[in-house]
């Protein structure tokens, strides 16, 4: 074998030395042959060449490998919350993104069918909220589109998908439905099957929102962990136009459980119909928008079972009912009575009614069971006049109206039925 060894003269000529007595063509041939090999081994080696060489990383177009990828241009916003690709993601879910420029920038969010999403967004806060609950189970894609930078591009996408329906799902009620016609002192009334705990109220009542037209000062009140309440700060006035909406669909209402649906309620006021009874006087005043238009002799409750005294509101009318105590109170106290004209204003069983056994004491002197009693005629003329949520105020008998004890929220002050709010 020979081996030979390649120098580099000056002119660029490359000279070897070999074994003596070679041929010399054959000593040149041999040189040029190594010094191919060593000049194929040097480009075949460690990518350490420098770039001005024609070196370059693994898989470099100049090294002939395949290319990666290139690493995609940075955007000028992106989407932070849900996470991209997110599952299980709460159907009232917030979007949350970053912007470089909040008063130019747009958020899109659509359904599987590409259709657009309602919503609002907070240019301030960089949150985008929907409308409603999205719907369980599906998946979602979120467009942010700002204006772009040099180097970077305005626009970024991102998906997530809404847990599935879950199994514990709390009834949402409204007592009145659409069209409803009531009186001055009735309260808007929200029910729900399930007690709502304490720290999850005001996450609840946050979306329940009251227009009404003229515009009037109102809050809601809790009367307990499944019901609330709503009354303006003074009666309704005469003919207001209330429109209510309780979007609790999918809203968490502890260990699990969440709001089944959302209601909403159209409805009108009538006319200013408001009672007072005057235990001093015996007699009932009937206004109407104002004006006094009747005075009514009445017996109120005896000293044994004295009438409350306080603001109700006429709960519910019956024409014609009965009256039965005898479970109750027993035979000696108890009573099964025909009545006419009856108009229920407490729970406990305080009434308005045509009384005509007690016509002769009317305005004189007090011997009802606690009701308000009035003649016949009385009662018919009243019976037709009112309707559900008319308030009564009676005063001065011997026992305090307990709030609760029928739709009392007239029987607070302003700033006591605030203390009822979870807000």
């Amino acid at each position: 074998m020979v081996t030979t060894r390649v120098r580099s003269t000056g002119t660029g000529i490359a000279r070897a030395a070999g074994r003596a007595g070679a041929p010399r063509w054959r000593t040149i041939a041999a040189a040029l042959a190594a010094g191919a090999v060593l000049l194929s081994a040097g480009c075949s080696g460690k990518d350490e060449s420098p770039a001005w060489q024609g070196g370059g990383a693994k898989g470099d177009a100049a090294g002939g490998a395949s290319s990666a990828s290139p690493a995609p241009p940075q955007s000028t916003v992106s989407v932070t919350s849900p996470e991209p690709e997110a599952t299980g993601v709460k159907a009232l879910t917030e979007v949350k993104y970053t912007t470089e420029d909040p008063q130019n920038t747009t958020v899109t969010v659509t359904d599987p069918d590409g259709d657009k999403v309602k919503g609002e967004v907070d240019k301030d806060n960089n949150v985008w909220t929907p409308a409603a609950a999205l719907t369980w189970g599906k998946k979602y894609t979120v467009t942010v589109d700002g204006p772009a930078a040099e180097g970077k591009v305005g626009t970024t996408k991102s998906t997530f998908t809404v847990m599935k329906k879950p199994s514990k799902l709390v009834r949402v009620s409204s007592f009145l439905g659409d069209g409803a016609t009531v009186g001055v002192g009735m309260p808007l009334i929200v029910r729900f099957g399930r007690s709502v705990p304490e720290k999850y109220r005001d996450d609840v009542q946050r979306r329940m929102t009251v227009r009404a037209t003229p515009a009037q000062e109102g809050i809601w009140h809790w009367t307990s962990p499944t019901e609330v309440h709503y009354r303006p700060r003074t009666y309704w006035k005469a003919g207001t136009k209330i429109s209510y909406n309780v979007r609790l669909k999918a809203v968490p209402m502890g260990d699990g459980w969440y709001g089944r649906s959302d209601v909403s309620v159209d409805m009108k006021v009538a006319r200013a119909l408001v009672m007072t009874v005057d235990n001093r006087t015996k007699k009932l005043t009937v206004r109407e928008n104002g004006k006094v238009i009747k005075t009514i002799p009445v017996s109120l409750g005896k000293p044994k079972t004295p009438s409350s005294s306080g603001t109700m509101v006429v709960i519910e009318k019956k024409k014609h009912t009965v009256f039965d105590t005898l479970d109750e109170l027993g035979p000696e106290e108890g009573y099964r009575t025909k009545i006419d004209y009856a108009q229920r204003i407490t729970w406990s069983g305080q009434f308005i009614h045509a009384a005509p056994w007690s016509e002769g004491v009317q305005g004189r002197r007090n011997v009802s069971h606690g009701c308000v009693n009035v003649s016949m005629a009385m009662g018919k003329w009243l019976f037709d006049r009112t309707m559900m949520g008319d308030p009564i105020t009676v005063k001065g008998t011997e026992e305090r109206l307990k709030n609760g004890n029928g739709w009392t929220d007239w029987n607070m002050s302003w700033e006591q039925y605030k203390k009822g709010s979870a807000i």
